[in-house]
């Protein structure tokens, strides 16, 4: 993290961030002219109808894509001036990705689904295996670990998900609708948490969510909509 950030707190920063995407000779201008700071430690909901780049911004600042005009800096890392080979060393180190439909490898176990990050680092097997067991405790799911995501409940699912994204200790977790597949009881789990991982943890956690129930678990919200961005619901 650069010294200006260590001052400021800040752990991302879009800057002036326009994306563009191409459809033929169709061009679609997703965001315009953004800029959002987050701090370390915080858990920031980002809200938005259907379309309105929600997860569009969420990949920026994951590494995933890339702006069409401005700068994406995560920990002093200017993420947006990366090489795709620097890109995928630096996801691994730092970002924890969680998604609506959990993307769990139907063919592995909750154990082996949660090291596959891990398979791109340098741990040993028992060091791996460490790691593994100690991301299942923390979202409650040791005594789940042999069992494949089919025996699995969609909020014991998720919590494989979860940990899967915190198992690398990540500087930051993004969640794209964490709960949209869920009931209220077990998105209520899943949110409780990820205010855990927040608060206890000291995870910086970035939310995209439709959800109003779930966006009031974070410590700030910000509304999305045409590629802006409010502090209040835009009408």
């Amino acid at each position: 993290m650069s010294e200006s950030q260590k001052t400021n707190g800040v752990l991302v920063r879009v800057e002036r961030v326009e994306k563009v995407f191409h459809r033929g000779t169709e061009s679609i201008h997703v965001l315009a002219d953004l800029s959002l700071d987050v701090a370390a430690r915080e858990f920031l909901a980002l809200m938005g109808p259907s379309g309105s780049g929600k997860t569009t911004l969420l990949n920026l600042i994951g590494g995933l894509d890339r702006p069409t005009k401005g700068t994406v800096t995560v920990g002093g890392e200017r993420v947006d001036r990366l090489s795709d080979r620097e890109l995928a060393h630096w996801r691994a180190r730092h970002v924890g990705f969680i998604f609506q439909l959990y993307n769990l490898m139907p063919v592995l176990n909750a154990e082996q689904n949660v090291e596959l990050p891990l398979l791109l680092t340098h741990l040993s097997k028992a060091e791996r295996k460490e790691h593994v067991q100690a991301a299942l405790a923390v979202v409650g799911l040791r005594h789940r670990a042999k069992h494949y995501p089919r025996t699995l409940s969609g909020g014991e699912q998720q919590r494989v998900g979860i940990a899967r994204g915190i198992v690398t200790d990540p500087t930051i977790l993004l969640c794209d609708e964490p709960t949209g597949d869920l009931d209220r009881k077990a998105g209520d789990g899943i949110l409780d948490l990820l205010q855990a991982l927040n608060r206890e943890h000291g995870k910086t956690v970035i939310m995209v969510t439709h959800d109003p129930h779930a966006s009031r678990r974070a410590g700030r919200i910000v509304y999305l909509e045409k590629g802006q961005l409010s502090n209040e619901p835009l009408q």
